[in-house]
Formats: C-alpha cells, structure tokens, sequence
C-alpha cells in the first residue's frame, strides 16, 4: 500500500509512537470524509431547492449512515481534544494513551470497513454515495498506523493489565474534568456503592418501587435541584455535574439514576417555558423532592410522532379537563405533578394545536395506585428498567387549573417540549455511560474471579479484549457526553451533540452489557446474576428519549439543513 513516500511512525511497545500527532493528522481526512458525504446525501435528498422531509425518508439508510458517520467523527474530535488536555495537565498516562489509541484505531478501521447502526445494519462509505476516489484520503500515513497499529491484541491486554493494576480508580483513565467535579463523581460513587448497589438487583427481581427512603436521600445531596437556579431553590450547578451524577447513580442501577431525568425534564419546561409565577410556585418543590413529577407525553399510538397527540384538552370556566390515553408513563403513580401534553386546538391535526400543563394529581399506593378522580392506569410489565414502573393512562374530564397552563398561552406545548430535549438527552447519554460502566464492573469481577481450564477468564484473550474495549467505548461516550454538556453550559445550541451523545452512548451501553454477559457465559443468563439485569436494563436506552432511528434522523436533518 503507497504511503506517499512517507514511513509509518515506529510503535514502542503497545503505545504507538507520536500518538497524538497521529491523531491530529487522522482528523482532517476524517472531516473531508464528512463534507463529502454531506454534500452526495444534500444532492440526494433536495428538490426544489429545499431539503426535502420525503426524500430523506426515501433515503433513509444513506441519512442515517451519514448521521453515524458525523457521530464518530466528534467523538474523534472530542477524544483527540481529551488527549491534548491530559497531555497538557501531566495526566495523558499509559492507561490514557492506550485508550486514545485504541479509540482512533477501532473507529478509523470502522469508517473505511462499516460502522455498526445496530447489530444487523452496517453502513458502508459507499452506501452513503461515496466512490474509492472520495475516500481516498483515508488512505495516509497517519490513518495507516492507528488503523494497523492502534487496536491490536497486545494494546488490548495491556490496558486489561494497567486495568486490574489500577482497581481502585473510580473510572479507566482520567476523564479531563475538574477536580471539582471528580469530587462530586466520589460523593456519588460511595452513595452508589453503599445505598444502590447492594439492593438494584432485588428492586429489579421483586418489580418493586425505588424505596422513598432512597429519594430522600437522594433529595438530602441535592440531586433534583442539582441544575435548578439557586434563586428557585437549587444548587445551580452545570449541566456537566449533572453528567456525572447521573453516571455514577446509573452505575449503580439505571433507576435510580433516572429519578432524576423527570425532575430535570420538568425543571427544564417550567424554567424555559412557565412564568414567573409558576418558576416560584413549582422549582422550590421540585428541587427538594417535596413534588415529585413525571413527563406525561407519549400516546398508545404515537410514539415518537408526538405532533398527532390526540388526547384533548377542553376549556371549562377558569380550567381545563382532559380526556385521552396516555402510554409509557415512568413512575406515574406516587408523584405530585404531570407534564401533560395535550390537544387545545380540535381543529388541528399537528404541532401547533398543542399546549402543555402542569396538572396536579394525589399521589398513589400500592392499593391505590391512582386516587384523583379523572384519571385512572395500569402498570405495564416490562423487562427492565423496572425501579420506577411503567403505565398507561387514561384520562376522563381530568381536571386542571387554569394557572397551571405552562407559560399561560395554548398552543406553545410542543415548542416548550423541544427546548427540554437537549438536556434530557445529555442526561440520557449520561446514563448510558453509568449503564455502561456497571457491565464492565461486573463483567471485569467475574473475569477475574471465574477460572476455566486452570486459569482465569480474564487471562483469556478474547474475554480481556471485549474488557478493554468496553473501557475505551466507555470513554468515548464519556468524552461526547461532556462534550454536549459543556457546550449547553456555554449556552449553545447542542440539540446536535446532544443527539450524537444520546446515539452512541446508548449502542455503547448495549454492547457493553451484552459482552459483559458473554464473559459470563451461562450464569449470565440465570436472573440470579447481577449482569442479566444490566442487560434489560440498558436495552431501552435505545429506545426512549427517541429511538435511535429517530434520532439520526434528526441528526441527520439537523447537518443538511
């Protein structure tokens, strides 16, 4: 293969010579791949002038490829400014170095022979319209050495090695936050460690209810008012600290880390879209647990089309009463307040006719599971996730005050809804890191303690490469996550980081977890074992907050417009 009359760097032992240099060389004929797939994917699907809604649907797979493709090339990006940051710092160790080499190593390699969508759909350069000319710049010297030279079996078990050497490390490498930060990851990591773990994996086997002592524990270190302003009763903290929150209580079991998902989401629509009357009135409680809220969004037949929501919401004196069916309620039954999105307009069929509500309701039972009149549910049985409980509501003349309509105007609901979507999927993909890292925890334990054929898993090439490769994925969605997070904190748009964050970190999570059980062979498939749980659980992080179709759709959208 022609290298342009240039030598490949040497390697010195696993670490590749002049790592960084390299890295920085890849990055420009990866952006040049990505310009040029936008342009043949813009020329596909414009008519007229205009990007067309209908012909992206008529190429679907070439949009979403082109969505991954975009993806991998930020996460690139945001590892090679990680590196560059470490290195700055003194931290840019062996473990760092293996995790940035394997990172460019496997997903260079991935660019030019296929990127994963999902198990059973790999998108090829040349499904997105590129021809061997267009890729021809991914044929250099720098890109040469990582893809031959970054992923091999001696970096792997190196890693694997420096890995057990350094067990007590909360996370594999340094992530590049402040010690700030890590200090508050620590807090969160013993909370886990002491409160969470030792119990997730009866909560999950029992179907039962995150224990209310656990949120109020949880209220007493300020996770729900975490990123409210401090003039409403939070702590105003960055949307980054609630990354590592949200990581650290997810490690410890997905449920507990999403308690915190429907007060930020609540949080967020008040904050962006309520007066300051309902600012005053709903965030102090909010932020203390004193009102527990649930999003109350999704219809039976809907999905992620939320624009032809029909369940209605009809003017009666100073209120509203509600009626329809509502589907995929997390924890509905024993919080305070929904966010409902409902039908104010009944001549409209889309968006526009949509208005959102902040509609109080009686908290439940387990006798009673909904006592406010109006209202009535049944609990969906599902395979993970299960902390909080799924439900499906109806709505009969549910009836809400005419000052809890959120910003006091119709017809703005599905607007105020958008404005959450950035950091609810910042704190998804956050999620999908904590999910992520409780699979390589245990998978890691069992491999080191489990002995075949007179040694241990872990000694075993295969079961030490799926380990270090769950480490440097972990990594990579950790560094997207923050990336997408800084960027909200800076007050920049981030709908796009936030989609590509929310994307990888959730197929990341899923591989992990899989590969975790893999390592445990078939105990992992015995509820007993913790690993099986992991498994459902990190499933739905493909699916909910926007299915990952959906969502490189709207990544894909987002770059062709």
């Amino acid at each position: 293969m022609p290298h342009d009359g240039q030598d490949m760097p040497l390697t010195t032992g696993p670490v590749l010579a002049d790592l960084l240099e390299l890295t920085a060389a890849a990055l420009p004929a990866v952006d040049d791949i990505v310009s040029r797939a936008k342009a043949k994917i813009r020329t596909a699907v414009t008519e007229e002038g205009r990007v067309s809604g209908r012909l992206i649907e008529e190429n679907q797979t070439a949009a979403h490829g082109f969505a991954w493709l975009a993806t991998y090339a930020q996460a690139l990006h945001q590892m090679h400014n990680w590196a560059v940051k470490l290195q700055a710092d003194g931290k840019f160790g062996e473990v760092e170095q293996l995790l940035h080499q394997i990172a460019f190593g496997e997903y260079l390699s991935q660019l030019s022979g296929g990127i994963p969508m999902s198990q059973g759909e790999i998108i090829r350069l040349h499904d997105i319209g590129l021809t061997q000319n267009d890729t021809h710049g991914l044929i250099q010297p720098a890109i040469i050495s990582l893809t031959q030279g970054g992923n091999t079996q001696a970096a792997r078990s190196r890693l694997v090695i420096l890995m057990q050497e350094q067990s007590a490390n909360i996370t594999v490498g340094a992530t590049g936050l402040d010690d700030e930060l890590e200090m508050i990851r620590e807090q969160f990591r013993r909370f886990s460690l002491e409160k969470v773990e030792p119990h997730a994996h009866g909560w999950h086997l029992n179907d039962e209810l995150i224990p209310l002592e656990i949120i109020d524990e949880m209220a007493e270190l300020g996770v729900f008012g975490l990123t409210i302003p401090e003039e409403y009763g939070g702590y105003g903290l960055s949307k980054a600290s609630m990354c590592v929150v949200s990581e650290e209580l997810s490690r410890g079991y997905i449920g507990v880390g999403s308690l915190g998902t429907r007060s930020e989401i609540a949080a967020e629509l008040i904050l962006c879209g309520g007066t300051e009357e309902q600012k005053q009135q709903w965030l102090p409680g909010i932020a203390s647990a004193e009102i527990l809220p649930t999003a109350v969004f999704t219809e039976p037949n809907t999905g992620s089309d939320l624009g032809s929501l029909r369940t209605r919401a009809v003017k009666t004196g100073d209120g509203w009463q509600v009626t329809g069916n509502k589907t995929w309620i997390t924890h509905a039954s024993r919080t305070h307040v929904m966010t409902l999105l409902a039908r104010t307009d009944p001549d409209t069929t889309d968006y526009r006719g949509l208005s959102m509500f902040l509609a109080e309701k009686t908290p439940g039972t387990d006798a009673a599971p909904f006592p406010t009149p109006g209202m009535t549910g049944g609990e969906i049985e599902v395979l993970g996730y299960r902390g909080m409980k799924e439900y499906e509501l109806a709505f009969d003349g549910f009836a809400v005050k005419g000052e809890n309509l959120l910003g006091g105007e119709t017809g703005k609901g599905f607007k105020q809804l958008m404005q959450t979507f950035e950091s609810a999927r910042i704190q998804t993909a956050a999620r999908a890191v904590g999910v992520a890292q409780s699979a390589l925890d245990v998978g890691m334990q069992y491999a080191k303690d489990r002995k075949q054929f007179g040694k241990a898993l872990i000694n075993f090439p295969r079961v030490s490469g799926k380990l270090a490769m769950m480490a440097v994925e972990i990594m990579i969605a950790r560094q997207l996550t923050y990336f997408s997070a800084q960027e909200k904190d800076n007050d920049r748009r981030c709908d796009l980081e936030a989609g590509m964050a929310k994307l990888l970190g959730a197929r990341i999570a899923w591989a992990c977890a899989d590969n975790a059980l893999q390592i445990h062979g078939g105990n992992g498939f015995a509820l007993e074992y913790k690993v099986s749980r992991i498994l459902c659980d990190a499933r739905i992080l493909n699916i909910f907050e926007g299915a990952a179709e959906i969502q490189a759709q709207v990544i894909a959208r987002r770059l062709l417009d």
